[in-house]
């Protein structure tokens, strides 16, 4: 039987030693931050780890154990403080500004996501759109020139992004992450359905509609 050292990630905040959180933990902090977003935009200041946890089936302990990896954020009895919770999580994500994001492949996804309105609230927004289909370089999707992806690599040097959205097919989607750990990226969302090899330095999150799918029937009911 092998162990497995969990995924973590390293922090250093406001001059203090290094930290180690497991991933997992900052897995859930958006997930945490989402839900405090809609208390907030429903008008409620106040909240509890126990209220928290009934809204997203975590248990409160959980919650409590997993902000305290950042320091103490409420006090017993009287609870969390939903805006100041917020804002902590934000500086936390470093979602406090706005990060621009590069989408390389503008097809059918690619026009959706260009067109997504979600982003630009939440801390994102897709600044640079790239493709290799000449019938599509040139034209415009939400007000952004689609640029060839030939250029990609300077483009986005010249730019300084540092993330980046993946929508091309499977058989392009390595060639393309190259490409991008070629030109600073530091962070991949990818949503073609395949595992990229990149550096240990390039993060990489994976979107696929189809794995989320397979795992749901698992518990659904034979038919």
């Amino acid at each position: 039987m092998h162990n497995h050292k969990p995924n973590i990630v390293s922090e250093k905040r406001h001059g203090m030693t290094l930290r180690e959180i497991p991933d997992i933990v900052v897995g859930r902090l958006p997930v945490y931050l989402r839900a405090l977003s809609r208390m907030s935009y429903e008008g409620q200041q106040i909240t509890s780890s126990k209220e928290l946890g009934e809204r997203l089936g975590i248990s409160s302990a959980q919650i409590r154990k997993d902000l305290s990896h950042f320091g103490e954020f409420g006090k017993q009895g009287t609870g969390y403080q939903i805006e100041f919770l917020i804002q902590q999580l934000q500086r936390i994500l470093k979602v406090g500004t706005e990060w621009e994001v590069a989408l390389v492949g503008v097809g059918d996804l690619g026009h959706a996501l260009a067109h997504y309105n979600g982003f630009a609230n939440r801390g994102f927004r897709i600044t640079a759109l790239f493709d290799n289909n000449p019938e599509v370089i040139g034209t415009a999707v939400n007000g952004l020139t689609i640029l060839d992806a030939t250029k990609l690599v300077p483009e986005i040097q010249a730019r300084n992004l540092k993330i980046a959205m993946l929508a091309v097919p499977a058989d392009k989607a390595q060639a393309v992450a190259s490409q991008l750990v070629e030109a600073g990226i530091e962070g991949i969302l990818n949503y073609a359905p395949i595992n990229l090899t990149v550096p240990k330095r390039v993060r990489v999150q994976y979107i696929d509609p189809v794995i989320h799918l397979q795992r749901m029937t698992f518990y659904l009911q034979d038919v």
